[in-house]
């Protein structure tokens, strides 16, 4: 296990002090998530949107940032002529995992920031189960990294990848986007936890398919 932890945290390594020099995907994910809640503001107005409204336009807001900051995970390599290299140094399993990682890291803190804000602007906006809300957020995140990464490897190489990015993903995440707007729901309903219970079963079978199947399929995306 310790000789695919090391080069994980290396690949991750590699992201973390590349974004820290571009901030590309930072800078790219606050601006979205500034603009378009500002637009929402401004949209409703003096009206107080119902909380099924609430939970679907904070998941709206979050899948959306997701797009324009993580298309670029396996792009940057393409671009930077780095891809030969890591497939020489090291194996498809830890470049997915340690991707994985990186990408799983950045949406935590964009998604931090974006609920920070959508609760300080946001009308009506008050989380009356704050334990549905965070489980419901970690899988959430858990799951829109996994997919997100390798939605990113597979158009990696086309021609069109900023088009293709959302168009790909959209399918694919709406099964866990279902659940996460009907999951915060109750969270601002203030419903129990066990209530929720069937949603978090549903998010976590999500992100364990999605990831076994990246795990299997990484190696023959990866080498094409």
């Amino acid at each position: 296990m310790r000789k695919y932890i090391i080069p994980i945290f290396a690949i991750f390594q590699k992201d973390f002090k590349s974004e820290l020099r571009t901030r590309y995907a930072l800078n790219a994910l606050a601006m979205f998530v500034v603009t378009t809640i500002s637009i929402i503001l401004f949209a409703i107005a003096n009206e107080t949107p119902s909380y099924e409204i609430l939970a679907g336009i904070l998941w709206i807001i979050i899948f959306f940032s997701a797009m324009s900051g993580m298309a670029r995970t396996f792009v940057s390599e393409e671009e930077k002529n780095t891809v030969m290299t890591l497939h020489t140094i090291t194996t498809p399993v830890t470049v997915y995992f340690g991707k994985f990682l990186f990408n799983l890291i950045l949406l935590i803190v964009i998604n931090s920031f974006s609920i920070i804000l959508y609760m300080l602007l946001m009308p009506n906006f008050e989380i009356k189960s704050p334990d549905i809300f965070i489980v419901t957020l970690a899988l959430g995140t858990f799951g829109l990294a996994s997919t997100s990464t390798i939605i990113a490897a597979i158009i990696a190489k086309s021609n069109t990848k900023g088009t293709l990015y959302p168009v790909l993903s959209f399918p694919i995440l709406l099964p866990l986007l279902l659940v996460v707007i009907k999951a915060t729901k109750l969270a601002l309903e203030g419903e129990i936890f066990s209530k929720a219970l069937p949603d978090f079963q549903v998010m976590l079978a999500y992100f364990v398919v999605i990831t076994a199947g990246s795990y299997l399929l990484f190696d023959y995306i990866w080498k094409d």
